[in-house]
C-alpha cells in the first residue's frame, strides 16, 4: 500500500502479521530512515511489531535534504499551533491508513517521537479520540502548546518522556514544563534525565524505551 506519508517500513521480525504498530517521528531536519535505527535496533525484541516511520510532510527550510513537522523559523507561538495543527492531521491520516491496512482486534499502536516528532507526537495522541494509541515514549521534545493541548485532551495513553540535562536545542526547562503539565492534567507518567547527554538520544534511552513498549504493546 501507499501511505499519505513517505514512509520506510520495517516489517515484523516474525513475518507474521503485526500485532502492533510503532510509528516513530523523526526531528527537525530528519527524514524516516534517520529515526529507522531505533526500529533496527528493538526490532528483535518486538517480533510481532511494524515499525513505521514517515518523513514528515514538509521539506525542511533549514535542512532541503531533510524534513519538518512544521516550521519553527521566525514564527509566533499561535502560527506554530496553526501549522502543528496541519501536520497532526496528516500524522492522523497516516495512523488511520495503517489501522485499516492492518486490521484486526486489539491492535496495539505506539507513538515515538525525537524532538519536533515528540511534539507532534504529544499533541497527537492526547487528541485522538479513538483512544487507539496505547503508549508514547518522548525524547528531547515538549509541549507544544499547554493552553490547546489541555482544552482538547481526549486520550490517556501510558507516556515516558527521556531528555538530556544539557540539551541546547530545546532545554530541559522544556522537559519540566512538559512534565508538570501532565501532572496538573492527572497523568501518571515516566520522565528519566540522562547526565551530560545534549540533544540525542543515548543508549540507555533505546533500553528504556524497549522495555516500556515490550510492558505495553506485549502485555
Amino acid at each position: 500500500m501507499t501511505y499519505s506519508l513517505n514512509t520506510t517500513l520495517i516489517n515484523p521480525s516474525s513475518n507474521s502479521s503485526p500485532k502492533s504498530i510503532v510509528i516513530l517521528c523523526h526531528g527537525y531536519g530528519g527524514d524516516g530512515r534517520d529515526i529507522s535505527v531505533l526500529a533496527n535496533y528493538w526490532k528483535n525484541f518486538l517480533p510481532e511489531t511494524l515499525f513505521v516511520c514517515p518523513d514528515a510532510p514538509e521539506v525542511c527550510k533549514v535542512n532541503p535534504a531533510g524534513f519538518q513537522w512544521f516550521d519553527l523559523m521566525d514564527q509566533s507561538e499561535d502560527e506554530i499551533l496553526s501549522k502543528s495543527l496541519i501536520a497532526e492531521k496528516k500524522l492522523n491520516l497516516l495512523i488511520n491508513e495503517l489501522i485499516k491496512e492492518n486490521k484486526m482486534d486489539n491492535i496495539k499502536v505506539a507513538l515515538v517521537g525525537f524532538s519536533q516528532g515528540c511534539m507532534i507526537s504529544i499533541q497527537t495522541a492526547l487528541k485522538r479520540k479513538d483512544r487507539i494509541i496505547n503508549c508514547l515514549i518522548g525524547y528531547s521534545g515538549k509541549v507544544l502548546n499547554k493552553e490547546h493541548l489541555k482544552e482538547n485532551i481526549n486520550s490517556r495513553p501510558e507516556i515516558y518522556l527521556m531528555h538530556g540535562d544539557i540539551d541546547s536545542v530545546v532545554p530541559i526547562d522544556s522537559f519540566l514544563e512538559s512534565k508538570h503539565f501532565f501532572q496538573e492534567n492527572n497523568y501518571k507518567i515516566l520522565t528519566k534525565i540522562f547526565e551530560k547527554c545534549e540533544h540525542r538520544i543515548p543508549t540507555e534511552g533505546l533500553s528504556i524505551g524497549l522495555e516500556f513498549l515490550k510492558k505495553n504493546l506485549y502485555k
